[in-house]
């Protein structure tokens, strides 16, 4: 089967429910660059982690996922649709106050005399405390093998030989099967 046919038929093999399964397990927390909530471990709290943010500066939302990705390490990146619902519900309870930004179109947020508690308590144990070191190292070091994989095989599709992106294909083939393997391990 030529690559082209094989990736075609990959793909099919998705599209029906078949080939790749939803992935049991994520970056820590569930939240890689989608924020999905997949992962095994417990969910940090978004809530906590706005209203430590806001004890530092008024911030707009944007803001606030990369502060949160910067602090973890990029292991957890909250999504947009958990920041702004939860300012929301912020603003509702009187928590939080949002401003329009002069010229930008968005809002920064800044805590309310009422929130003002809540948000020193939050900050006592912002919730990116919890995500540890050696879990943040690892998290960046397969995340790094894999970016410079994808390199290497944008390299191969661009520039290799029918027969050379035929076996990157089966290298592709056998590495998805070892990494289920490493997850089908007993701990």
């Amino acid at each position: 089967m030529n690559f082209h046919r094989r990736g075609h038929a990959l793909h099919e093999g998705r599209m029906r429910g078949f080939g790749f399964p939803p992935f049991a397990a994520g970056p820590p927390f569930g939240h890689g660059r989608g924020g999905r909530g997949r992962g095994r471990g417990r969910r940090p709290n978004v809530r906590n982690a706005v209203l430590a943010l806001l004890t530092e500066r008024p911030m707009h939302g944007y803001e606030m996922i990369q502060e949160i990705d910067s602090r973890t390490g990029g292991s957890w990146r909250p999504s947009p649709g958990s920041i702004y619902p939860t300012l929301q519900l912020l603003e509702d309870e009187g928590v939080v106050a949002a401003t329009e930004d002069t010229g930008g179109g968005r809002k920064r947020f800044t805590l309310t005399d009422q929130g003002r508690a809540e948000a020193d308590e939050a900050a006592q144990t912002p919730p990116w405390a919890e995500v540890a070191e050696d879990t943040i190292n690892s998290w960046h070091d397969i995340r790094n093998a894999s970016m410079q994989a994808m390199h290497a095989l944008r390299q191969v599709m661009m520039t290799g030989t029918d027969d050379q992106r035929e076996r990157a294909a089966q290298v592709l083939d056998e590495t998805r099967r070892k990494l289920y393997a490493i997850l089908a391990e007993s701990e």
